[in-house]
Formats: C-alpha cells, sequence, structure tokens
C-alpha cells in the first residue's frame, strides 16, 4: 500500500530531508507575522491579545492530547504518512486567512491535532543517526526553525507594504504546498521495513494513545520524568515570550515593523550560529546535562532583562542572549534520545512535543492575564496618535515594563533546579546499549 501512495523518495534518508520540511513549513507561517497581526486585530478589536492566547490555548491542548498517539503510529506505520498528514494539516489555514478570518482561527485552533511535526521529525532524525550525533542533528534541525524566520517576516512584511496582504497569503500557500510536495516525491521511508507490520492493523492500544497514560508510563523512569518537568517549566514562558514578544515590541517598546523583521532576522542568524557551532562545541566539552543546565542559564538571564528592559537597545542586546539559550531544546531532545529503546523514540519524542503543545496553550494565555493584571494592554496595532490614551503602559514601565517576562525568569529557576538532578548518564540507557 505505501508504494502505491508515495514514491520511495530521492536518496537514502538523511537529515537534510528532515531540514527542507521543517524550513518551508515554517517559513510559510513567518511570512505571514504582520498580516496575522492585523487580521487578529481585525477580527477582535476587542481584548486581541486575550483572544490570542485563547486560539493558540485550544491549539496548544489539541497538539498535547495528540501528539503521543502520533507518535506511537510513525513507531508502527512509518515517519513519511505521518510527516505528510502533519505539515498538510498544520499549514491547510494559512490560505483561510484572506477568505474568511473566523474560519482561518478556527482552523488554526483545530489544527492543533495535527501540529506535531517536531515531533515526527526528531523520530525521523533518531531513525538515521547515531546517538553521538543526534544533539548536532537536532540542533541543525532546531537551527533550520531559526533560519526560517530569519527573512520570511521580513519578506512577509515588504511584500505586504508593496502588494498587499493578499500576495503575502498566496506566496505563503505555494511555500506550503512546496512542502507537502517535496515530502509526498522527496522524502525517503526512514523507519526500516522489519520493524513496520505488513499491513495496517491494530498494535495500537488505548494507553499508547492516551497522552496522560503515557506520561504516567514515562514517569516510571525518573530521568525521563525529571526532563519533562524541565521542558514544561522551561517552553511554558518561551511559548508566551514567542506569542506576544511582536506585539510587545511594536507597542510597548515603539518598533516599528521594518525595525521587528530586523529583530528576528539577527536573533535568527544568532540562533543558527548557536544551535550548530556553539551547541556541538559545548556537548563534546561540557557534556549533556550541562549544556542544558548553560542554555537554561541563558533563558533566565534574557527573560530578566526583557522583564526591567524599557529601552529598544536593552531589547537587542537581550535577544543576543535570548539566541544563545536556543541551545536547551536541542540539548534536551538529545538527552531524551539517548534513553529511549530505538524503537520508542516516536513515542517519546511525542510526548516531549506534546508537553511543548501544552505549553503553546498555556503560555500565551497566561501571559496575556499577566499584562491585563498589570493594565499594559496589547490590543492596539496602530500608531498611537492620543498619548493620554494610552496612560497605563507608561505608567507600569517605570516601574515593571513587561511583567509576564519576570514569571517567565520564575519558571525558568525552578527548570534549572530540576534539571540539576537530571542524572548525567542514564543507568537504563547504558543497559540499553
Amino acid at each position: 500500500m505505501s508504494k502505491l501512495l508515495f514514491w520511495q523518495g530521492i536518496g537514502r534518508p538523511s537529515v537534510y530531508h528532515a531540514v527542507v520540511v521543517i524550513f518551508l513549513e515554517f517559513f510559510a507561517w513567518g511570512l505571514l507575522t504582520t498580516p496575522m497581526l492585523t487580521v487578529l486585530h481585525k477580527t477582535f478589536p476587542q481584548h486581541t491579545f486575550l483572544m490570542n492566547g485563547l486560539i493558540q490555548g485550544v491549539k496548544g491542548f489539541l497538539s498535547f492530547m495528540s501528539a503521543p498517539l502520533i507518535g506511537a503510529l510513525s513507531d508502527v506505520w512509518g515517519r513519511k504518512y505521518f510527516l505528510l498528514i502533519t505539515v498538510f494539516f498544520t499549514c491547510v489555514p494559512i490560505p483561510l486567512m484572506k477568505i474568511s478570518p473566523w474560519w482561518y482561527f478556527a482552523m488554526i485552533s483545530v489544527s492543533g491535532i495535527f501540529a506535531v511535526t517536531f515531533s515526527v521529525i526528531f523520530a525521523y532524525v533518531a531513525d538515521i543517526t547515531q546517538e553521538h550525533e543526534r544533539s548536532t542533528a537536532y540542533g541543525l534541525v532546531s537551527a533550520t526553525f531559526a533560519a526560517s524566520l530569519v527573512t520570511s517576516p521580513a519578506i512577509g512584511a515588504h511584500l505586504s507594504n508593496l502588494y498587499g496582504d493578499n500576495l503575502v497569503v498566496l506566496v505563503a500557500t505555494v511555500v506550503a504546498v512546496v512542502d507537502i510536495c517535496f515530502i509526498l516525491l522527496a522524502v525517503p521511508e526512514s523507519l526500516p521495513e522489519k520493524m513496520r507490520p505488513p499491513s495496517w492493523g491494530a498494535l495500537i492500544s488505548w494507553e499508547q494513545a492516551d497522552p496522560f497514560a503515557s506520561l504516567r508510563k514515562v514517569g516510571k523512569d525518573s530521568t525521563i520524568l525529571l526532563t519533562c518537568i524541565t521542558v514544561f517549566l522551561s517552553y511554558l514562558p518561551e511559548a508566551g515570550q514567542y506569542s506576544s514578544f511582536f506585539l510587545y515590541l511594536r507597542q510597548v517598546i515603539k518598533f516599528e515593523y521594518p525595525s521587528i523583521a530586523t529583530f528576528i532576522a539577527v536573533i535568527g542568524i544568532l540562533s543558527i550560529v548557536a544551535q550548530t557551532v556553539f551547541l556541538s562545541i559545548l556537548m563534546r566539552s561540557i557534556g549533556n546535562k550541562n549544556t542544558v543546565l548553560l542554555g537554561l542559564g541563558f533563558q533566565m538571564f534574557q527573560l530578566a532583562w526583557y522583564g526591567f528592559g524599557s529601552q529598544p537597545w536593552m531589547m537587542w542586546a537581550a535577544g543576543a542572549v535570548a539566541a544563545m539559550s536556543s541551545i536547551t531544546f536541542p540539548a534536551i531532545s538529545a538527552l531524551v534520545s539517548r534513553n529511549a529503546d530505538s524503537d520508542q523514540q516516536g513515542v517519546v519524542q511525542g510526548i516531549i512535543t506534546g508537553i511543548r503543545g501544552l505549553c503553546n496553550g498555556l503560555g500565551p494565555a497566561l501571559y496575556g492575564f499577566i499584562f491585563f493584571l498589570f493594565h499594559v494592554e496589547l490590543n492596539e496595532l496602530a500608531p498611537v496618535q492620543d498619548k493620554a490614551g494610552r496612560q497605563y503602559p507608561s505608567d507600569e514601565s517605570s516601574i515593571i515594563p513587561g511583567p509576564p517576562f519576570l514569571f517567565g525568569a520564575c519558571a525558568v529557576l525552578l527548570a534549572f533546579l530540576v534539571a540539576l538532578f537530571i542524572p548525567e548518564h542514564s543507568k537504563a540507557a547504558n543497559t540499553r546499549k
């Protein structure tokens, strides 16, 4: 059946196949950075930021619920099927942005069921790399995510200014279609045939499909449990920061759209360097666990800086530190992969991606609520003409310009303390080897 549905792909499975898939998917969404802010504000003129948190919350919760099942299914039936499914359904909302904004946001929420591309990609990479190569490979994949955001927001903003948002949506749709065609025609299957059943059968129990059962199962391994807690506490503020930061720069720090696009590009380039060059050096010199701790330290520092910073130059300086903190997740992914059997890579990476999906829901909503409590309104996208109507941000900025970022720094501090108890070498991993 697989031979009828798919081409065999081009060449042998490699990390570069995974890199192209990730780049095209997030490049398409990066193009929509500016149009997304405009459509969000027009669709929800009141409490824009809180509605954004609600939409992302539903998407994140659905991602959390579905990630273990999709990971387990990919362990049985192969990665290529589920790469195609996850990318297709994640990108389905793109053309709806201008057709029907309400359907667009509804589809974004529902697409969370399949928004677990990273889960399948990391399992794909685990299939084709040796243990000592995985940290570098995961770093390359994560760096590709950053690379996709180096130019796409700037390109999207430029095209929007010249030709309008409709062209940007069209270009993003074309990029998404190219990504789907690439998976269909060029990506070879990475899971060995002997590890898959001869036909579509059961082999997937309800326990594997239940995310909470999967979490309870992982909880029996203290190393994986500590790692999952670390992921939750560190990615919760990161998800909230990612969802709100462009609005924050625009409305509170008063960045112009070109400055925001430049900021994204510079931080993206620095993140690429951090996740390729520095990550590889750190993994060899100080080890997996210490690399995770160092990344958490950078993340805690940049969040605190964003929390107290009120000047544009402070945002740029903290951004450089934020780029270095991007080494955390690939280092954690390598640590998790090292402690899992070869036939369980999809399940474990699915659980980690599910936790990130849960954070993608909780983080934006939590950040929006904290901004609301501190009267930092982020529901205006147009340049402010009447200063008398914008007293709350200026009043609060003299004390704590970014309260949610300080909350995030505290959460990462807890993640750092938890990560200290992760053993340097897992006995379970050594036994499997």
